[in-house]
């Protein structure tokens, strides 16, 4: 064979064996795309996605959308060409696998930390509109998790509301803590508490418990620095005063909390928030109203744009990175509380949106 056609042959299988290594190989990088984008005033499947019960309600039109992005799972393997297309894509984008998914973690744990954080913002959502609103809302400590193989472990659950320890009524979620650490391990501690299940049914009609409380006994137990623990974690549970329900399937993490938080509050106002206009946006929200960033806010921005939105709300602290790549007819408005919020959809549903405040890239005022 001729030295030539060696070389090039050589030099073709070569080529063969790196594609189809890269095609084989798996890299460390998981993908982010544009994902649904859901008006929270309307409905998902073929019901309301707000649903309010016990209190007088008003019509909406427009929209207030949340926006997601759409992730490969943790289990999904990209390989080179996946990712170099991925990066040549101009709406979507390639990060570290690591990035979404700590090491080691697995499928069912990326779901159940996604769906905890859906939940959770949902309740926050709750609290910052009935806030913003001048409505109260009531609080309970809760059992929140309950540790393996402790002693409080088959005995209490999730949910369950804890209203006294040993007698001493319990008025916030440091309490229990307390109270229990000034036993000696070994010493018994007793709880009073409202069984979850009870407790749910009551909050969903508006009405006491009907079982009342029961108490548990529980021997404590010694933790690695010496005190006397049962295995649980308190928390804070909201009490509403009447029935707020979000239905939406299939979506998780923390950051449609914003614009759920808004479409409660446009429900429960007179009046049309949006004025019939297209708005969209994201952001996370705490129970006093405090605007959070997320992750992926470019490819919301495409997702919103493509449905039709002509502005999106967008986290202060998110700004400078979306004003990098505005989609063409978006407009930014900067938000760092449901209360600013409201005052950009009041500007937008008169029509006077000139004074909105709107992101600019880091270094631009």
């Amino acid at each position: 064979m001729p030295r030539r056609t060696a070389t090039l042959l050589a030099s073709t299988l070569m080529l063969i064996a790196l594609l189809c290594a890269g095609v084989l190989i798996p890299v460390p990088y998981s993908e982010m795309s544009p994902g649904p984008t859901v008006n929270t005033l309307g409905e998902h499947n073929g019901q309301p996605v707000l649903q309010i019960s016990g209190r007088k309600t008003y019509p909406t039109t427009g929209h207030l959308n949340m926006t997601t992005v759409r992730v490969t799972g943790p289990d999904y393997r990209m390989n080179l060409p996946e990712a170099v297309y991925g990066w040549l894509d101009h709406d979507n984008a390639v990060v570290p696998h690591k990035t979404l998914y700590p090491e080691g973690q697995t499928a069912e744990q990326a779901d159940q930390e996604n769906a905890e954080e859906f939940t959770q913002s949902q309740e926050s959502a709750k609290t910052a509109a009935l806030g913003q609103l001048h409505l109260p809302v009531a609080t309970q400590t809760v059992v929140a998790s309950v540790v393996k193989d402790k002693p409080a472990d088959g005995r209490l659950h999730a949910g369950d509301v804890i209203k006294a320890v040993d007698g001493t009524e319990v008025k916030q979620a440091g309490d229990v803590a307390k109270l229990v650490t000034k036993h000696k391990p070994g010493e018994k501690v007793v709880f009073t508490i409202i069984p979850a299940k009870d407790a749910a049914a009551a909050e969903k009609q508006g009405k006491k418990p009907a079982g009342g409380a029961r108490q548990i006994t529980l021997a404590t137990q010694k933790a690695d620095d010496g005190r006397a623990i049962v295995g649980i974690q308190a928390g804070v549970d909201h009490i509403f005063p009447f029935p707020i329900d979000v239905k939406l399937a299939d979506v998780g993490g923390p950051s449609a909390g914003l614009m759920f938080a808004l479409g409660i509050v446009d429900k429960l106002t007179p009046g049309n928030m949006t004025g019939g206009r297209f708005v969209a946006g994201t952001g996370t929200i705490d129970d006093s109203g405090k605007v959070g960033p997320i992750g992926g806010i470019s490819m919301k921005t495409v997702g919103a744009r493509d449905k039709g939105a002509e502005f999106f709300l967008t986290p202060k602290d998110n700004c400078a990175t979306a004003a990098k790549d505005i989609p063409a007819g978006l407009r930014l408005v900067k938000v760092g509380t449901i209360g600013d919020a409201v005052k950009a959809l009041q500007k937008i549903s008169k029509g006077d949106t000139a004074g909105l405040p709107s992101c600019s890239p880091a270094g631009r005022s």
